[in-house]
């Protein structure tokens, strides 16, 4: 019997078929990822499954973070005791306002094992410059340890200066540990930090590629930015390490994101994090030290929790937590985000909120660094239109704070989108605090960025050419991926 050609094409047509039941569902994914993966496979059968191969099976849990047993290095007593409180009834009354807290500090406290603390000093930066500069100025105070972790490093001047600053920390007998997320960092690699090595410098790449560009777990990365010194001040936010966060970059210009330095007691879960993320790349685990936990005395009194999730929690933190703050939301809902891709969850939700009365005002960019990203973001927060929400492009330059504030009390700055992406597949910190003159701080500072932003109309929206509806509905289409 002869084979032919076309025997070989049924033979491959039904091998994927059986390829796409058995990898895909066994995966236990949402349904719009599974009928999104199943596409992608049956359209282009061959390339189709070695991308699934490296962009849509899942993690082992188990191998990857075993959280129980690295879980709250030095603060399992602290977030018990403050469980036990809030079970009995005992709840803490942040100063937020009209907006009851209560509901969130449970739901973070109880169910997601976030700190409560009420001690810290928090500046808000929203320019790049002014960040790094307070970064390194602390740099150059730390004296035991500087724990770094960022999605993005390059090699570029804002790369070297930092770099340059760790080397001259480490040559003064500083312990530096810098952990770079191996997708986003490519630019960078061990021969950049060869001077930081020789002064005991540690330099560890979260999932390391294993050969440029490709890795089995490269749909998962490690998109947190979180700074420690000396266990007593804190970075978290949006910035990377790079010449476009300092707006030097010419396609994006000015480069507008929020970024938080913390003196006080919530510092202590931005070093549970990183201990927790260095552990997980490491044979030889870092364990409690004292010196990462040491007393902090701080006349700061916002009241703040860390959230974090990623791929290896069966919830999605982050993503409940937005939408625990649009549930309770009386009066208004204000958020920036580069990317709006959200699941229906969210998206019912800021629907019912404006069904409801709430006000709901969100600020996009007018440029896409990612195309498809761009466009199904245009799509997703143009929809909101239809229900009365204000959607503006920022005009200046490229917005990329990750921000939610509600009812003028509470708000959450991090590095997590509201997409898909940032509540499934990425590792990401958000900081909660619960404080209305901080969130007014945050709620001008957006208002400010209203001024150089375009209002984005349904009559403007409707009058997009051919071209662009057929890229918002493949963006669309393909959302759950993205």
């Amino acid at each position: 019997m002869k084979f032919s050609y076309d025997s070989f094409i049924v033979i491959i047509f039904i091998a994927n078929i059986l390829l796409s039941l058995i990898i895909v569902f066994r995966e236990r994914k949402q349904t719009a990822q599974t009928w999104s993966w199943l596409l992608v496979l049956m359209f282009i059968p061959i390339l189709g499954f070695f991308l699934y191969i490296f962009l849509g099976r899942g993690i082992s849990k188990d191998k990857i973070f075993d959280m129980k047993m690295q879980a709250k290095i030095g603060m399992n007593a602290e977030i018990e005791n403050e469980k036990q409180a809030l079970r009995r009834g005992l709840f803490p009354h942040p100063p937020t306002g009209e907006v009851s807290s209560k509901q969130l500090i449970y739901m973070l406290t109880v169910f997601e094992s976030s700190l409560y603390t009420t001690n810290n000093k928090i500046k808000l930066y929203t320019d790049g410059r002014e960040k790094f500069d307070g970064l390194i100025e602390d740099i150059r105070q730390a004296k035991d340890h500087i724990h770094m972790e960022y999605y993005i490093y390059r090699g570029d001047n804002l790369g070297k200066e930092i770099r340059k600053e760790l080397v001259a920390a480490a040559k003064r007998g500083v312990k530096v540990r810098l952990l770079l997320d191996a997708w986003g960092s490519t630019q960078v690699n061990m021969k950049f930090f060869e001077e930081l090595k020789k002064y005991q410098g540690e330099i560890a790449f979260f999932f390391p590629l294993f050969v440029p560009y490709l890795n089995p777990r490269i749909n998962y990365r490690n998109h947190r930015k979180i700074v420690v010194i000396d266990g007593r001040i804190g970075y978290t936010g949006g910035f990377n390490v790079g010449d476009e966060y300092l707006g030097s970059v010419k396609k994006f210009g000015y480069w507008r994101d929020n970024h938080l330095r913390i003196h006080g007691e919530a510092v202590y879960s931005l070093q549970n994090r990183f201990l927790m993320d260095w552990n997980s790349q490491h044979r030889e685990e870092l364990s409690y030290d004292m010196a990462f936990f040491p007393p902090i005395y701080s006349d700061g009194k916002k009241a703040v929790q860390v959230v974090t999730s990623g791929p290896d929690s069966e919830y999605e933190q982050i993503k409940m937590t937005y939408l625990k703050m649009i549930s309770i939301a009386k009066k208004e809902i204000l958020i920036q985000t580069p990317y709006y891709i959200p699941d229906e969850s969210i998206h019912e939700a800021l629907k019912l909120a404006l069904l409801s009365g709430v006000k709901v005002r969100m600020q996009i960019p007018n440029k896409p660094d990612h195309m498809l990203v761009y466009w199904a973001t245009y799509s997703f927060a143009a929809e909101l239109l239809e229900y009365g929400a204000i959607i503006e492009t920022y005009e200046r330059g490229f917005i990329h704070a990750k921000t939610m504030i509600i009812d003028g009390g509470i708000v959450s700055v991090g590095s997590a989108n509201i997409d898909v992406r940032s509540f499934r597949l990425d590792f990401e910190v958000n900081t909660i605090i619960y404080d209305q003159e901080f969130s007014e701080e945050v709620r001008r500072a957006f208002y400010e960025d209203a001024r150089e932003s375009k209002l984005l109309t349904e009559e403007i929206y409707k009058k997009r050419g051919v071209i662009i509806k057929l890229k918002e509905g493949l963006a669309r289409l393909i959302s759950p991926l993205l």
